[in-house]
């Protein structure tokens, strides 16, 4: 049975081995992402290259390798160029106090995607590490304060990025956000020809339920599809088939 194009993007984030990669052959991943941010999966700019070479050489999503997306938080411009000096990235996701005038930046400067991730509950740059803020709960999270401005603050990021991702604010919560803000998200991405992508505790468990509840382009995890702190790629399979060819 063919992936459905209308399904959302998928991205397996917090890749550090090849044997992750190879194990992925097949399987309807989009996009993989590599950490550069300090964080228990950070990887080096050769290291990611390495990489990179493999996950060139592995069918995924359409029968295509993934695309690649490396995570930033707070970096310099400089920073930036030297590491897609050394790993062509498609993507640059950041994850920090990074302005709108600085994705731009990067992104006309660099000639890759940018993507602005954001605390769907919480102020600009707290949504921590990718990756670090996605875990094996599925409860939504306890906070229960309104996102500071809210989808609002999407407005400064027209024309600046592609994509937003919104994530459980601090990272390495294992919990999920408050679901119901997805909608408001999702209307004002859509308004301002953006992306919306979602994180935060995500799992093969829940993945679903989200899906069936609510609109979104693309789904991100990294720990929720891990086993003692690996990359398990049953898991990776599971989460992976539930997002493209849901029941």
């Amino acid at each position: 049975m063919a992936e459905r194009e209308d399904r959302p993007l998928v991205k397996i984030c917090g890749i550090k081995d090849e044997a992750t990669l190879s194990g992925m052959n097949g399987l309807p991943v989009d996009y993989v992402g590599f950490l550069f941010a300090p964080s228990k999966r950070q990887v080096s700019p050769e290291r990611a290259a390495s990489l990179l070479a493999a996950a060139k050489a592995t069918a995924m999503a359409g029968g295509r390798p993934p695309r690649a997306v490396g995570v930033f938080v707070n970096p310099t411009m400089q920073e930036l160029a030297d590491t897609l000096a050394a790993v062509q990235l498609d993507v640059v996701q950041l994850h920090g106090d990074e302005s709108p005038e600085f994705a731009k930046e990067a992104g006309e400067r660099f000639g890759v995607e940018v993507w602005r991730a954001l605390p769907a509950e919480g102020e600009p740059g707290a949504a921590g590490a990718a990756g670090e803020g996605e875990g094996e709960g599925t409860g939504k999270s306890g906070e229960s304060r309104e996102a500071a401005g809210g989808a609002s603050r999407l407005e400064a990021y027209r024309g600046a990025v592609s994509a937003v991702l919104i994530d459980t604010a601090g990272g390495g919560t294992g919990r999920t956000f408050r679901w119901d803000l997805i909608p408001e998200y999702r209307e004002k991405a859509r308004s301002l020809g953006l992306k919306l992508i979602v994180a935060g505790g995500l799992s093969p468990d829940n993945v679903g339920e989200l899906l069936a509840r609510y609109e979104t382009d693309g789904v991100d995890i990294s720990s929720g599809v891990e086993t003692d702190g690996v990359k398990d790629n049953a898991k990776i399979a599971a989460f992976a088939e539930r997002v493209k060819k849901p029941s």
